[in-house]
């Protein structure tokens, strides 16, 4: 009863840290906040379980601190020279040495029991609505919609773009105008270095599956969405596979988190989470303006004789 009540005040007083350095950005997570610390506020199952086993981990790592920085007190003090003049010369201590083996055994085992549920639980599901597959390039991101999840939508039909950096902040023209592109898009300046100018449309309670890899040409990368709880290597040649689950509307924001070279800091990641029905009429709008495109393309190869070889793909 006692240790549910420590855990209790324990997770409030992290959930009050977090709601505070949240504040002044209501819809968009992940903005950096000043004065901020703690992990960001949980929008997944996944980071929700994430939190928890955050809170189990202070709490054992406080108490071990606590009793550590207390016995050394109490030996400086009570084994000093002037209390202490003749030391003992014990060398073995059955009953100490057990306790000395077996509770950091079992320290270890409840924090393993928790680890290894969320990997699991992190892992995959076996129940997913729609897949997004991310690619990694040298340096910005491709994203592929190969399940919209839209049961009206034709199999096989897929959405693709590329999200790159919406400006840099560097005062050079062509950021200057990409800013003021954005700006004009969005109503609102861009966040330095996290807003992208195509945004990750995924539509909230949905169980969404991740695909996440790199160009075969290209180096590691990593798709990390703190508030959703993921973090998974894009690796060149290999596909590894995660899920997310957002209930709430709203922007949130990632990085690449392996270093990739010297634009590793301009890879952003924006996700916005919008509802089923304007999630829903998006994907059409995509795909409507990708099939325009592809038939705007084959009536001008029919016109020159050539062949259209043209791929679906939107920005």
């Amino acid at each position: 009863m006692l240790k549910a009540r420590i855990f209790a005040i324990a997770a409030g007083l992290f959930a009050l840290v977090a709601g505070l350095s949240a504040a002044g950005a209501a819809d968009l997570v992940g903005v950096p906040v000043p004065w901020s610390f703690d992990l960001q506020p949980a929008a997944s199952p996944t980071m929700e379980r994430i939190r928890d086993l955050n809170v189990l981990l202070n709490i054992i790592i406080i108490a071990i601190t606590i009793f550590i920085a207390g016995l050394m007190a109490y030996i400086c003090f009570k084994f000093s020279v002037k209390r202490h003049p003749d030391p003992s010369r014990t060398t073995h201590n059955t009953l100490l040495e057990v306790v000395w083996t077996v509770v950091p055994i079992i320290i270890l085992v409840v924090i393993a029991i928790p680890s290894f549920k969320l990997l699991y639980f992190a892992d995959r599901t076996p129940d997913a609505e729609m897949t997004l597959k991310a690619t990694g390039h040298q340096w910005y991101w491709e994203y592929t919609y190969q399940d919209a999840g839209l049961k009206d939508v034709k199999e096989g039909a897929e959405v693709n773009f590329e999200s790159v950096i919406a400006c840099r902040g560097d005062g050079s023209a062509a950021d200057t105008k990409g800013c003021d592109e954005f700006e004009a898009k969005h109503g609102r300046k861009p966040v330095r270095l996290l807003d992208t100018d195509t945004q990750i449309v995924l539509p909230v309670d949905t169980n969404i599956r991740l695909l996440i890899t790199a160009a075969p040409e290209g180096v590691l990368h990593a798709w990390a969405l703190p508030a959703a709880g993921v973090k998974l290597d894009a690796v060149p040649g290999r596909i590894n596979e995660t899920w997310m689950r957002i209930s709430k509307p709203g922007i949130y924001f990632g990085q690449c988190s392996e270093l990739c070279g010297k634009d590793h800091g301009f890879m952003p990641i924006t996700v916005k989470m919008v509802p089923k029905a304007e999630y829903a009429e998006w994907v059409r709008g995509k795909l409507t303006a990708a099939n325009r495109g592809r038939e705007k393309s084959t009536a001008q190869n029919k016109g020159s004789g050539k062949k259209s070889t043209q791929v679906a793909r939107t920005k």
